[in-house]
C-alpha cells in the first residue's frame, strides 16, 4: 500500500488506518535507502522502532543518520494521520530504557484536514532524492524562508549558506569528505551493501536508476557518494545535458542539541521541508559525507553553523531530471 493508494474513510477500521499510516511512513527517505524502521500496532497506536538490522554501524555509530530516518517516517506517519482527518498525539523517545523505540502515535480526536496538508501530502510519494546538478538560476527568496520556517516548525534551523566564502568552503569540506571516504575500505564495503545492481529487484537500497553513470560536474564540486565503486552503474547523461551545471542553493539543517530527540526532530524537519521544497518544484540533494567525521563535523558547526549542531547538508534547485524508488512493503515492517 502507498500514498496513493487503498485510503480509508475517516471511520476505517484501526488496523486499516494503521496499514496506511505505515504504508505513508515508508515513503521517507533514509540514508543509503536502508529504510532503518520496524512499527508495531495496537488498535488506535502505531510504535515506530528503529531496525538495528539496518544500522550502519561503520559510517553512522552513534545511529544519528538511523534516527534522522526514523523522523522523516515519523512526519510521514502524523502527516498521513492528518489527511485522514485525525490528530496524532506523538510521543518521541518514549522510553529512554528502549533506545530503538523511537515514538508512539496514536490517535483519537478528528479535525479537517488543512488545505496545506492536503498539498504535502500528495507529495509523499512522489518527492525523490537528487544526486547531481542543477539547472542554473537562482531560487526565490520567498521560497528559502517559507522553507526555513517549516524546519523551524521542528526545532531546527535551516541556514542558507549562499555568500562566496562560506559557499566554497563547504563545497571543499564536502568534496574532502568524501574523498577520505573512498580511501576507507570498510566504509566503501558497507556503501556496497547497499548499492543495488541494474535490474535489481530488491526493495530497498540505492537502485542504479537512482544516481548518474558519468557524475554532474557543478560550478562547486559538491560529489554525491560513490555508490558505482568504478562499476559503471547508474543512468546515463542526457545527449543535451549541459557540460557545467548549478550547485544549486546549499544550506545546513542543525538542531541546538545533539541527542537522540534532536536527530528525530530533524528528520521531521527534513521531511516536512523537502515535502514544500517538491510541491514548488524544486528538488533537492543530501550530503552527510563530512558529518560522518567527527573533525570536519566540528569545523562546520564552529565556521559555518552559528555553534548548532549539523545535521544535514541540503542542496536545492530545479532539474528536470527523474530518479528511481523502492520501497519495502508494509508487511516487512511490522513486527
Amino acid at each position: 500500500m502507498t500514498a496513493a493508494e487503498g485510503v480509508p474513510g475517516p471511520q476505517g477500521t484501526p488496523g486499516e488506518i494503521a496499514r496506511f499510516v505505515i504504508g505513508t511512513a515508508v515513503l521517507a527517505p533514509s540514508v543509503h535507502n536502508t529504510q532503518p524502521w520496524r512499527f508495531a500496532v495496537r488498535p488506535g497506536e502505531i510504535s515506530l522502532y528503529a531496525d538495528p538490522d539496518r544500522w550502519l554501524a561503520v559510517a553512522d555509530p552513534i545511529g544519528r543518520e538511523m534516527l534522522i530516518s526514523c523522523g522523516a517516517a515519523l512526519f510521514n506517519a502524523r502527516l498521513a494521520l492528518r489527511y485522514l482527518g485525525w490528530v496524532p498525539e506523538t510521543s518521541v523517545i518514549p522510553d529512554p530504557g528502549r533506545p530503538m523505540l523511537v515514538a508512539r502515535i496514536s490517535w483519537a480526536r478528528q479535525i479537517t484536514p488543512a488545505a496545506y496538508e492536503c498539498d504535502l501530502y500528495q507529495q509523499v510519494a512522489a518527492r525523490r532524492t537528487h544526486r547531481g546538478g542543477f539547472e542554473a538560476g537562482e531560487l526565490p527568496t520567498e521560497l528559502l524562508t517559507s522553507l526555513g520556517r517549516a524546519a523551524a516548525q521542528y526545532g531546527a534551523a535551516l541556514r542558507f549558506v549562499t555568500d562566496g566564502g562560506p559557499k566554497a568552503t563547504l563545497s571543499a569540506v564536502v568534496d574532502a569528505a568524501e574523498g577520505l571516504l573512498r580511501l576507507d575500505a570498510a566504509r566503501s564495503q558497507e556503501v556496497a551493501r547497499w548499492a543495488a545492481a541494474p535490474g535489481s529487484s530488491r526493495p530497498d537500497g540505492v537502485p542504479a536508476a537512482a544516481y548518474p553513470a558519468v557524475p554532474d560536474v557543478t560550478d562547486l564540486a559538491f560529489p554525491g557518494r560513490d555508490f558505482a565503486q568504478g562499476r559503471g552503474w547508474g543512468t546515463a547523461p542526457a545527449r543535451l545535458a549541459p557540460l557545467l551545471r548549478s550547485a544549486g542553493t546549499p544550506g545546513l539543517l542543525t538542531t541546538p542539541g545533539d541527542e537522540p530527540a534532536d536527530w528525530v526532530s530533524a528528520g521531521q524537519a527534513l521531511q516536512r521541508l523537502l515535502l514544500d521544497a517538491a510541491g514548488r518544484g524544486v528538488a533537492a540533494a543530501l550530503h552527510t559525507q563530512p558529518l560522518e567525521l567527527p573533525e570536519l563535523r566540528a569545523l562546520i558547526r564552529v565556521q559555518l553553523a552559528g555553534g548548532n549542531y549539523p545535521q544535514m547538508i541540503i542542496r536545492l534547485g530545479r532539474t528536470s531530471q527523474t530518479t528511481s524508488s523502492v520501497r519495502r512493503p508494509v508487511r516487512d515492517v511490522l513486527l
